[in-house]
């Protein structure tokens, strides 16, 4: 409709420029801006390097001149008009930086205050080592799988067709496809558009089994077992919950369920879409394993693993007990942290529900190592990860790999205009109007989410021989530390408490006894 708008304003000025230039010669002057302006509103339209100009032609460079003025214009105009709070200026640029393929020095160094309370920083070595020359991948696949797969350290983190595109989704696939990374397919169906291009997927089943479905909501054996045999299918995640609404289920109205959506997720076209807070097929933990090894089995020893925003520790600690108990394990658990994003939330489930991916992820990596399955399971971590720092500090706090999400949104155009939930995302990452999401050229941004990957893994791989030592699995505690007061830091390895292997089986700490005792393997 701006595009319309734009050109059908600029032809009725040409044409009143000219005809008066006729009478008064000065109008020529003014014919010749506006035919001149004409000309960049078509070139607007027809390049590919900028989603914007295309769905705002001549209006957009508006956004770009303001930024190009001075640092403290372009961070108020960024920040209040078409952002918000998910990252800070020095993050989007690295993302988008990286994603252009243009290195990110930078002169003068930080802009953060390096003695803020909470601040944490990375401890390299006098003795740094050469980077390792490939990048370390992380095998998932335990005992039980007989498909392991070879996970990049950064991946594509759940995010379903509906929430974006089918031109972002298939721009992220192809970046997948080139770097070698996972695509997480999230809950609304394993789609054409996932499949495009080739590149390795995770599928995601949420509660509304979308695309495994029966008609009365159930999970369909037969049409995953069909379905996950595809051979671009790697890996299949059951999301128990997510960080941004934990413990909070989805409708998605009728008008919206089109017959693509429908198609996706295996439900009538026109009615209404309900995703449940919980499972249907399990209640238990000890339901759960289970299921995950039914899953399993259906995948023909594909990777399985499950996804969750930490609520309660000691429902964590009642999985590992129905784990155990089963002697049934899952090849992976992906920690969401509650500070991670989705479309649209709940302000309250946004702020204030859920364990930030910090304490989730350390909790969930000790409770595996105290009940002695951590050399089983490997751990992803998800919730604003965006640059090789984000990275090395997950894996420090216990994980073996990470995904993004925002980062990897905004990588292939998103410039977080924060309208995901009103179909009118102006750039074509996050809507499904066909006029908004031509604008996204698959084959420019998927390169740029190569980049961005590429350029983001190696800056981790470099980090991590700063800090003198081979590869992620070198990595410990004492490496990364906080300032916990204005005369105090501590390393990690100082402020949290770390089990050892077996330890909950046998001595179990006085800090976890509560927990422990709690853990149930027939009752979340």
């Amino acid at each position: 409709m701006i595009r319309l708008v734009v050109f059908v304003v600029l032809i009725a000025l040409a044409v009143l420029s000219g005809v008066a230039g006729l009478g008064a010669p000065g109008w020529w002057v003014a014919f010749a801006i506006v035919v001149a302006a004409l000309a960049i509103a078509g070139w607007d339209v027809l390049q590919s390097r900028h989603s914007l100009l295309r769905n705002y032609p001549l209006v957009g460079h508006l956004r770009y001149t303001l930024e190009s003025i001075r640092p403290e214009l372009q961070q108020y105009f960024i920040e209040r008009n078409f952002d918000g709070r998910p990252f800070n200026r020095d993050v989007r640029s690295i993302i988008y930086e990286r994603a252009k393929g243009i290195h990110g020095e930078k002169a003068y160094g930080t802009e953060l205050d390096v003695n803020e309370l909470g601040y944490e920083y990375l401890v390299h070595s006098t003795a740094p080592v050469d980077p390792a020359p490939e990048p370390h991948r992380v095998r998932v696949g335990g005992p039980d799988c007989a498909h392991p797969y070879d996970m990049s350290l950064l991946n594509v983190s759940a995010m379903s067709f509906g929430a974006l595109s089918a031109n972002a989704l298939r721009a992220l696939n192809k970046g997948a496809a080139l770097g070698g990374f996972a695509h997480d397919t999230g809950e609304g169906g394993l789609t054409p558009y996932h499949l495009e291009h080739g590149g390795d997927l995770i599928w995601e089943i949420g509660s509304g089994y979308f695309g495994a479905r029966t008609k009365d909501g159930g999970f369909d054996a037969a049409v995953f077992a069909d379905k996950v045999a595809h051979p671009a299918v790697k890996c299949v995640s059951l999301k128990l919950s997510q960080g941004a609404k934990p413990g909070l289920g989805g409708v998605l109205p009728a008008a919206k369920v089109t017959a693509e959506i429908a198609a996706a997720r295996t439900v009538p076209v026109g009615e209404k879409c309900v995703s449940p807070a919980s499972h249907s097929e399990f209640g238990t933990p000890r339901e759960l394993v289970h299921f995950i090894a039914r899953l399993r089995e259906l995948a023909n020893g594909k990777p399985v693993g499950f996804k969750l925003c930490v609520g309660s520790r000691a429902d964590v600690l009642a999985i590992c007990k129905a784990m155990r108990d089963e002697q049934i394990t899952p090849d992976f658990i992906v920690v969401d942290g509650a500070e991670g994003g989705t479309g649209a939330a709940p302000l309250e489930y946004e702020n204030y529900v859920g364990t930030p991916l910090t304490e989730g992820l350390m909790s969930v990596h000790n409770a595996l190592v105290g009940t002695d399955l951590r050399d089983r399971v490997r751990i992803g971590a998800s919730g604003k990860v965006a640059t090789g720092a984000d990275l090395v500090k997950r894996l420090v706090q216990g994980a073996d790999y990470t995904n993004a999400a925002r980062a990897m949104m905004m990588s292939v155009g998103c410039i977080q205009s924060q309208r995901c939930h009103t179909n009118h995302c102006p750039v074509g990452v996050a809507t499904q109007d066909p006029r908004r999401a031509r604008a996204l050229d698959v084959e420019d941004k998927g390169e740029r989410a190569y980049r961005y990957h590429e350029a983001t893994v190696r800056e981790a791989t470099q980090i991590i021989a700063s800090m003198g030592v081979p590869g992620p699995d070198e990595l410990r505690p004492h490496m990364l530390r906080r300032i916990v007061g204005h005369l105090d830091t501590r390393s990690y390895a100082q402020m949290y408490e770390w089990l050892q292997p077996g330890e909950l089986l046998s001595d179990v700490p006085r800090s976890w006894q509560p927990d422990w005792n709690a853990a149930d393997p027939d009752r979340f």
